[in-house]
């Protein structure tokens, strides 16, 4: 399976794309092989961004967008926004999505969640507020289903955690946590070993057996249905679930042997996916693949206690270890306390949560050189880091053995694939 970041702007606009093992050709309208889970992350691709007014934060790109418009990328499966500020959650951008979409959800911080609602631009059943993370509420991971590549294949699931920090005056400061186990494919079937028998020889041709088949035969069993989660709505409407705080969503796209449904329903359940394999193929099923793993943290948010919660939890329970990536910003940036203090942590932070999960991957994020102006800045103080200081704090900090972590950042239409 594979794992492709790409950067669509300067800043931290980013598509994530998980797929399976199996890589096959798009074979449908979204543009996507089946399997694949895509995620577009903060989307904002041009014009200013304000904050409250102009005069106090006024934010323009100084490197254009490697796209002009979101229409040039397939459908992404969700859209995925993690501030309610609007070089986060940028209104004419999002208003460049298709709002008859079947495919995507929004998932949002709550903020933007209202935010967004209120831009009455999609269908409201499409727009889900992330709840916060907590280990012992299982409901707190939103939780994707990802039908099998063919009859008989295991199913995958992706999962999408939300991990704000406590006691947060500015709201900055979180951690977006997406993992994906992808699917897979009916195994072969075991090779046919013939064993010629000794023909019978009946001296009895009236016998009604010689030509007939015993009939105390149990007939042949049935093909198991396929399992159902506990409490799964009854209601194909999206829109008779108002939260997705305890959500397992089916994918709405197609692919070559099983079907989605086509307007996501959420599944009410504890159970993270369904099977629809018999249950003689269940029991020859591949063992699952490793799972992917990603923290996007654009400002950052301590390790200790919140992302170490998640991980040694959420991440730990669903062998997501090492960290597949890491996208979180090198500059620190500082405001007065008075002004929420501090912006961006920067690369201190991010060496704690590369060094504690293993990241094999460390990406740049939210360190675009803009053109701001207005009253927010004037007292902004940064601290600006290069690629090559945060290497070298890296391998300091991990004693000599930070040289299995990449760290790179990723100019506006670079991508990189990472493989398992």
């Amino acid at each position: 399976m594979s794992l492709k970041i790409k950067h669509l702007n300067g800043d931290t606009t980013f598509l994530l794309t998980f797929s399976p093992v199996e890589q096959r050709p798009p074979s449908h309208r979204y543009g996507h092989p089946p399997g694949t889970f895509s995620v577009l992350v903060d989307p904002w691709l041009s014009g200013p961004s304000s904050m409250w007014h102009p005069k106090f934060l006024l934010s323009k790109h100084t490197v254009p967008s490697c796209i002009s418009n979101l229409s040039h990328i397939p459908e992404p499966n969700i859209v995925l926004i993690s501030q309610d500020k609007p070089d986060h959650c940028h209104e004419p951008t999002l208003r460049q999505l298709d709002p008859t979409s079947t495919l995507t959800n929004v998932l949002a911080v709550p903020g933007a969640a209202k935010k967004i609602r209120g831009m009455k631009h999609f269908d409201a059943s499409r727009v889900h507020a992330l709840p916060a993370y907590s280990s012992k509420d299982h409901d707190s991971v939103i939780k994707f289903y990802i039908p099998p590549l063919s009859p008989g294949g295991a199913s995958g699931e992706a999962t999408v955690a939300y991990v704000p920090a406590k006691m947060d005056m500015s709201g900055l400061h979180n951690a977006i946590g997406i993992t994906y186990r992808p699917p897979t494919a009916a195994p072969p079937p075991a090779p046919f070993h013939y064993s010629p028998q000794r023909e019978t020889t009946y001296s009895n041709f009236s016998s009604p057996h010689a030509y007939h088949q015993p009939r105390n035969m149990p007939p042949t069993p049935p093909e198991s249905p396929p399992q159902r989660p506990r409490s799964l709505s009854n209601s194909t409407d999206p829109s008779t679930a108002s939260t997705v705080s305890s959500s397992s969503i089916p994918l709405s796209h197609t692919t070559s042997a099983t079907s989605a449904s086509s307007n996501s329903r959420i599944f009410h359940s504890s159970h993270s996916h369904t099977h629809s394999a018999s249950s003689t193929a269940s029991s020859c099923l591949p063992r699952p693949a490793k799972t992917l793993s990603l923290i996007y943290s654009p400002h950052g948010v301590a390790y200790s206690p919140h992302i170490q919660t998640y991980a040694t939890s959420h991440l730990i329970a669903h062998a997501a270890l090492p960290l597949t990536a890491l996208i979180h910003g090198f500059d620190r940036v500082e405001n007065p306390w008075y002004m929420g203090g501090n912006v961006n942590a920067g690369l201190p932070g991010g060496v704690e949560i590369a060094k504690h999960l293993m990241a094999r991957t460390w990406i740049g994020a939210h360190d675009e050189d803009k053109e701001n102006s207005g009253l927010a800045i004037m007292k902004l103080k940064m601290r600006k880091f290069g690629v090559e200081e945060v290497r070298e704090l890296v391998r300091r900090e991990w004693n000599g053995g930070g040289n299995g972590c990449d760290v790179r950042v990723l100019d506006c239409g670079e991508e990189m694939v990472m493989k398992s």
